[in-house]
């Protein structure tokens, strides 16, 4: 993780991805990389500052913006669209995962800075894709797999092919279930009653230090079992802490649900 930005109260992410992207763009962090954002910005602003930092962006649109939604449907559906198409699986976890990337190769696109009225103007628009995910769930060995769908489209400014979109994809949700998903679901973050001054940040510093105490393990368990077996046993949390005296690790150790365990340091 390069940097994080907290959102202030009374505020929201468009508000709050511009300030972390200028401070990333000073340091040149972001030139030449990639740049996902999720639905809530898929519009020209967040986009053009990213394209002057010299980096591509690729910005997500779903349910939320019907006007994309069906104009992209459309060109899709067009039998004369130049559309290239491949299909991703991956298990794990108890699940299969499939997506179906479809892009449209040809963007045809008037010169200059003259639109057209309620186009949409999205900077060096290069391809438009489509992903169908879907997904299946077996939560009992006698039971049927559940399926869930869901359908995005996004539009870049690096040209792409299917297997490239697909792999940002991925590697786009690999950073967010490490983000989010582990503290929400393994430290039970959603259950946590400390929503008022400055305890959710102080929190949330804690569960990182955590996180990556539990990450740096030499250990093949899951991160849940790792930190229920530290809970536990205190020769297991002396292995992953490498036995240290220092009293943040230790204040780490005691909030993140360990206070039972006793600690082999004083």
């Amino acid at each position: 993780m390069l940097d994080r930005e907290a959102v202030a109260d009374g505020a929201c992410a468009q508000t709050t991805i511009p300030l972390l992207r200028e401070r990333l763009s000073r340091r040149g962090q972001i030139k030449g990389a990639l740049v996902p954002i999720d639905a809530i910005a898929c519009n020209a602003d967040p986009a053009q500052p990213i394209r002057d930092a010299r980096a591509d962006c690729l910005l997500a649109g779903k349910a939320h913006q019907p006007g994309l939604m069906g104009e992209t449907e459309a060109v899709f559906a067009d039998p004369k669209a130049e559309v290239a198409t491949t299909i991703d699986t991956d298990t794990g976890h108890g699940r299969i995962g499939e997506r179906a990337v479809r892009i449209l190769t040809s963007v045809d696109r008037p010169g200059g800075d003259r639109r057209l009225p309620g186009e949409y103007r999205f900077p060096d628009l290069r391809p438009i894709a489509r992903v169908e995910c879907r997904r299946w769930v077996k939560s009992g060995i006698w039971e049927k797999p559940r399926q869930t769908s869901a359908i995005s489209v996004c539009v870049a400014s690096r040209p792409m092919t299917p297997q490239m979109r697909a792999g940002a994809d991925r590697s786009h949700w690999a950073i967010r279930n490490s983000l989010h998903r582990v503290p929400d679901v393994t430290f039970g973050k959603d259950k946590a009653r400390s929503r008022t001054g400055y305890r959710p940040a102080n929190m949330a510093t804690v569960r990182h230090c955590a996180f990556n105490i539990l990450k740096a393990a030499d250990d093949t368990r899951s991160l849940k079992t790792r930190r229920n077996k530290a809970e536990r046993n205190s020769e297991y949390t002396a292995s992953i802490t490498g036995q240290t005296r220092q009293p943040g690790i230790r204040a780490v150790v005691r909030v993140c649900g360990l206070q039972s365990c006793p600690l082999p340091f004083p």
